[in-house]
């Protein structure tokens, strides 16, 4: 491999952690031609950002118990929350306000905004605030809050700073889990806690997700099965899923991953 910058390096890591759930220092010694000390330092700058974990002689992928940093998440999935994105956005029209959570399809769904006009745009999603105000014209509300590093929100009780401040008409969000019983789930009480005071207000509400979140782990409901107005997922769920959401009342719009641009 020719020489490459620390970025380079860093996103050749996390690219090999995805394929094979770990690396060793001395492979990649030998793949990029640099010391074992550079590559130590580039294993633990990774490891404080939330990205890989450290283990003797290399590193692993982070901890799958917890949501995952952004960084890692964006990459699982990528066609079908792109194609999830993609069929969501025909539902925001010019002059829209609307609300994106922290999701990394939410991020998707943003990348399909960029050339809406008079967009209002209330996100706890620090990636997805930045990707508007670099790429398009949008008014971009931030809520307030902490800032959680792993997953580059705004989190905590942020419901004061909405709560009389008019009706967002359409709300997007990410989920950890989808359950008939309890509706839209994560799995940090922060992030659900942030999605619930956004949800809260928004007159529509609408899970976008790929997947396999369908049937996963979460603990903590943000938006309860009777609120949701249209779930958009990819074909990998299965019919029942599908028909017992729509026997609800619940509209899902079920897309085809297409190919990688």
């Amino acid at each position: 491999m020719a020489a490459v910058s620390e970025y380079e390096r860093e996103q050749e890591v996390l690219r090999r952690l995805e394929s094979s759930a770990r690396v060793t220092v001395a492979d990649l010694v030998a793949a990029f031609d640099v010391s074992a000390v550079t590559i130590r330092k580039d294993l633990d700058l990774l490891e404080r950002r939330g990205l890989l974990r450290r283990v003797r002689g290399g590193a692993v992928r982070a901890d799958s118990s917890d949501e995952g940093a952004f960084a890692l998440r964006i990459r699982h999935s990528r066609r079908e929350k792109l194609a999830i994105a993609r069929a969501a956005a025909d539902l925001v029209d010019d002059g829209d306000v609307i609300a994106l959570d922290s999701s990394t399809t939410c991020y998707y769904l943003a990348t399909q905004l960029t050339g809406r006009q008079n967009l209002v745009v209330v996100t706890n999603g620090l990636r997805t605030a930045m990707l508007l105000q670099e790429q398009s014209s949008a008014t971009v509300v931030l809520p307030g809050g902490v800032i959680r590093r792993a997953s580059s929100s705004l989190v905590g009780q942020i419901g004061d700073v909405l709560q009389g401040r008019g009706t967002i008409r359409k709300g997007f969000f990410g989920l950890r889990g989808l359950s008939v019983e309890h509706g839209m789930l994560e799995l940090s009480e922060d992030e659900a806690s942030a999605k619930r005071s956004i949800a809260r207000v928004c007159r529509h509400r609408y899970g976008v997700f790929d997947s396999t979140k369908v049937d996963r782990f979460g603990l903590y409901p943000f938006v309860g099965p009777g609120d949701v107005t249209a779930l958009f997922t990819d074909d990998g769920v299965a019919p029942e899923t599908v028909r017992t959401w729509r026997e609800l009342g619940v509209d899902v719009h079920v897309v085809t991953a297409g190919e990688e641009e």
